[in-house]
């Protein structure tokens, strides 16, 4: 597998545990953990980014 796809699957993978843990936060009314679920989000959608130039420019 080329790190682009690498990327963008991981980066996949961050978005959706930081929906988990935004929502799990949410409802258990943990402002902390709904906050790390929303940087989590950020970090995947960054990393998913990083791996869709990776592919434009064939790295």
């Amino acid at each position: 597998m080329n790190t682009s796809t690498q990327d963008r699957a991981a980066g996949h993978g961050k978005d959706l545990k930081g929906k988990v843990k935004e929502g799990a936060g949410k409802a258990f009314d943990n402002p902390e953990l709904r906050d790390e679920g929303r940087a989590d989000q950020a970090e995947g959608k960054v990393q998913r980014k990083t791996g869709e130039v990776k592919k434009v420019f064939g790295k």
